[in-house]
């Protein structure tokens, strides 16, 4: 479990700490399912394959609840997440870890605002790069 990350104790240049997820069919597909995105690709090998991939591939709904999961992680159970902006890039398949990291660019003292640049890489390249911009509490 995390604890409250506090505005007044994160500097601009500030490293979160890396991540890595494993990535496994289950995990594809439990996302693809659970995002109810019922597309072939993420579910079904045989249609991923018809489209020119080795295996089912991750979808933009999973890869965007793991990069708001990485950054409240850091940030803790108080936290608000007023917007995630993320480009795909390299796919996501069974068998191989994205590993994410992330620095904290700007903050903004009038509102308590951080945001924070992420990048997932994975054995391809990088899967998922962005922003993350959220509240933090004020702390002591």
């Amino acid at each position: 479990m995390s604890s409250t990350r506090f505005f007044a104790a994160v500097r601009v240049g500030d490293r979160l700490p890396a991540l890595e997820i494993p990535i496994t069919s289950t995990l594809i597909v439990g996302g693809a399912l659970a995002s109810r995105d019922f597309t072939p690709v993420h579910h079904d090998r045989a249609a991923a394959q018809a489209q020119g991939m080795s295996d089912v591939f991750m979808n933009i709904l999973t890869t965007n609840g793991l990069v708001g999961r990485y950054v409240t992680d850091w940030a803790g159970p108080d936290a608000i997440l007023r917007e995630v902006a993320i480009k795909l890039g390299a796919p996501n398949l069974p068998g191989d870890t994205m590993k994410f990291s992330g620095t904290v660019s700007s903050r903004d003292e009038s509102t308590a605002t951080v945001t924070v640049e992420i990048v997932g890489r994975n054995g391809w390249g990088d899967h998922v790069t962005g922003s993350v911009r959220l509240d933090l509490p004020r702390g002591a």
